[in-house]
């Protein structure tokens, strides 16, 4: 006696994984290309757009964490430095201590909402941005604190369409395809 007959369009769908290469490679990619993001927008004498880089790769650690490795803020900070226009060596650090400060929160806290992680999120885009300022003073430039302040709420406010955007790159990169062999 013969089962019950099925189609391809309702049969089990076999053959079918998200690519380990497709899923190891489009935070980073997606990060990398954020960081060049805010060059080709807009050339302006003080900083008005967002930091994209370091928006995606903080919305990185908060939906999947462990995804990217605790070091990830060194390679991703090194690339962003080469095009952001800070001090070289100021993102390497910034990027490495917010995963290190993501990575002691989520073991203290592994149970959040949305705001948690929104309210997370401000603590390291405020204080991203003031050290930033604070080491391109050092370096030479005499910016005022003021200079910065919409940068800050531009940030802040665009932080979760930035998170909407990585849950659908996240989507994305798991979307199974087909295995041929």
């Amino acid at each position: 006696m013969m089962g019950p007959r099925r189609s391809a369009a309702t049969g089990p769908r076999i053959n079918r994984a998200p690519s380990p290469l497709v899923a190891l490679t489009l935070p980073w990619i997606s990060i990398m290309l954020a960081s060049l993001v805010p060059g080709w927008l807009m050339i302006a004498s003080a900083p008005v757009l967002p930091p994209l880089g370091f928006l995606f790769f903080i919305s990185w650690q908060q939906l999947r964490p462990g995804l990217l490795p605790i070091w990830a803020g060194l390679p991703l900070g090194l690339f962003d430095d080469l095009f952001s226009g800070q001090p070289f060596g100021s993102a390497v650090l910034l990027w490495s201590l917010s995963a290190i400060v993501l990575e002691v929160i989520e073991t203290r806290l592994p149970w959040r909402n949305f705001v948690t992680e929104w309210l997370v999120a401000i603590g390291l885009i405020v204080a991203y941005i003031v050290l930033s300022l604070g080491l391109v003073n050092i370096a030479g430039a005499a910016a005022p604190l003021h200079v910065i302040v919409p940068q800050i709420v531009i940030s802040v406010l665009s932080y979760p369409l930035v998170g909407l955007i990585v849950a659908k790159i996240d989507r994305i990169r798991l979307t199974p395809l087909m295995v041929l062999k």
